[in-house]
């Protein structure tokens, strides 16, 4: 290789490290954020264990847990969120409008979302499917047993949809009854409109423990006809606050692989020696410039909230009301799909 040539690729080389290590341009969304002092998140209106006010007006679940965590990293403050609640209808024009930095409200990642709505799909925060809760008095066993049956189902959602493809593939003749808010689907249902409800399993088990007299009277069935990948989603066109948005949440699930906890996360700041608890917690590297945000960015999201198995628990696990399994959103060494990028 001529010395000429040499020179040219050390020279090209020298400019992309420089670049690799250049701290990021904020973004006008994170600008916007700061100068207010607030993330404003769109949540559902009410589904416990995702997204739902008590009577005070506090907010938790898991969704409204990723949105503290996204304010604890760029904030520094966990409690600096506004929360928007949304229907399925309003949920996507809120978000296409400003109204919204970031939509956290169990939302399935689709083709036709990602490309047609000019939004960005983040991190899958549960992995759900679509399924369907009878009265234990039907006696049906299994979503077969619907052929001409009423369900349910609310619309502007893929649950719509799929419960159509679902009754044309298995020729059920299914009599979709559709409500365009939460509470008119589930009211109609618990009133015996319709013999079935149908949503995302996690939505069910929500449904029959917030709003059935008796949860037992009811039956969700084993069938899933459906993958429901759900997680934030946020505007197409401003890339850095999409990333941060997604290496929030990549740094909550690897925070759990690495056993970095709420009640450790001080005590490994200052002791560890992993190389990886290290890097996410800013103590050997300073990863939150690459950002736009604090060298303490992620030590911020998990102090707040814990890591993603702790928001799991704490929200939709087995000790909740909800009493969900861990199943398939267990860490990808446990047998399930979480699986985050590297922090490094």
């Amino acid at each position: 290789m001529h010395i000429s040539s040499m020179k040219t690729l050390a020279i090209v080389a020298a400019a992309i490290g420089t670049l690799a290590a250049m701290p990021a341009h904020a973004g006008k969304t994170l600008d916007a954020i700061k100068a207010r002092g607030q993330v404003i998140c769109g949540v559902n209106t009410g589904l416990a264990g995702f997204g739902a006010a008590d009577s005070a007006g506090k907010w938790t679940g898991l969704d409204v847990d990723v949105c503290r965590a996204i304010a604890a990293a760029t904030l520094g403050d966990a409690e600096k969120v506004k929360y928007v609640p949304l229907n399925a209808q309003q949920r996507f024009t809120a978000l296409q409008s400003g109204e919204i930095d970031v939509l956290s409200r169990n939302t399935t990642f689709t083709l036709t979302r990602d490309a047609s709505l000019g939004l960005e799909q983040t991190v899958v925060t549960y992995y759900d499917g679509q399924g369907f809760m009878v009265p234990l008095k039907s006696k049906i066993k299994s979503a077969k047993q619907l052929k001409g049956q009423t369900v349910c189902v609310q619309s502007g959602t893929t649950t719509e949809k799929n419960l159509n493809d679902y009754s044309k593939a298995n020729h059920l003749g299914i009599k979709p009854v559709v409500f365009e808010q939460l509470d008119a689907t589930e009211n109609a249902y618990f009133t015996g409109r319709c013999i079935a409800y149908t949503t995302d399993a996690s939505g069910l088990a929500s449904t029959r423990n917030k709003v059935a007299k008796n949860p037992a009277d009811h039956v969700i069935l084993p069938e899933l006809i459906s993958k429901e990948p759900l997680g934030p989603m946020v505007r197409r066109g401003d890339d850095e606050w999409f990333s941060i948005v997604k290496w929030t949440i990549y740094g909550l699930i690897e925070s759990e692989e690495y056993g970095i906890t709420k009640a450790n996360v001080d005590s490994l700041k200052t002791t560890s020696d992993d190389p990886v608890v290290k890097r996410i917690l800013g103590t050997s590297e300073d990863s939150g410039k690459l950002l736009g945000l604090s060298k303490d960015w992620m030590y911020n999201a998990i102090k707040a909230t814990g890591n993603y198995g702790e928001i799991f628990e704490r929200n939709v696990g087995p000790k909740s009301s909800l009493g969900l399994p861990r199943g398939v959103n267990n860490q990808w060494n446990k047998g399930g799909l979480m699986y985050a990028m590297p922090i490094r």
